[in-house]
């Protein structure tokens, strides 16, 4: 794949950044924003296009923005989204660099679904730090380790089904509709006929 430059590059990750501020007040005002996360899909196109760093800096700045100047997510949610989405960003852009099938959409897939499962888990473990450290022993006693798994587990795996699969559904559909308009380079491009 032909490498773009960094100020493409550089435009691409702002305008992913800014989608990161807008596509949740969309979605929360019809009610479907916690459901659908649709503050991970810019974060994955960022790091799928222009590379591990790019996405891990859009995974940690869109958040802090959009909490900023929306209050989406939460302060206190903050930490475990920005844990959760920078891994996102920078695992993805790593994969698509160093995962070579030799087909572009088993390319994507891995690096979307490999994110997706190290993000979580990065995040359930920012997450159970966080509830000891402000929480307190007391209060983590209560629901202790099973209770917070089984939380965790609801939260990031079984009620955000259907954001997974917009993921998995319009992330590599939107690549590739970026590679076929030759916005982005191919990433396998067929040899020239000589």
């Amino acid at each position: 794949m032909r490498e773009m430059s960094s100020v493409k590059k550089s435009t691409i990750c702002a305008l992913c950044i800014a989608l990161c501020y807008v596509l949740p007040m969309a979605f929360h005002a019809i009610n479907l924003g916690s459901v659908f996360s649709p503050m991970h899909l810019p974060v994955f196109i960022c790091g799928l296009i222009c590379g591990g760093g790019y996405g891990l800096f859009c995974g940690i700045v869109g958040p802090i923005i959009s909490c900023l100047l929306t209050g989406m997510p939460t302060v206190a949610g903050l930490p475990t989204m920005a844990v959760e989405l920078g891994i996102y960003g920078l695992v993805s852009g790593l994969l698509m660099k160093t995962v070579r099938t030799k087909k572009l959409v088993p390319d994507l897939y891995i690096s979307i679904i490999i994110s997706v499962l190290l993000g979580r888990i990065a995040a359930g473990l920012v997450g159970l730090a966080m509830t000891k450290l402000f929480a307190g022993e007391a209060a983590f006693a209560i629901t202790g380790k099973g209770g917070y798994f089984m939380g965790w587990l609801s939260a990031y795996f079984l009620t955000s089904w259907p954001g997974t699969l917009i993921l998995l559904i319009f992330v590599p559909t939107i690549f590739l509709s970026l590679m076929k308009a030759h916005l982005i380079p191919e990433r396998y491009p067929k040899e020239a006929k000589t």
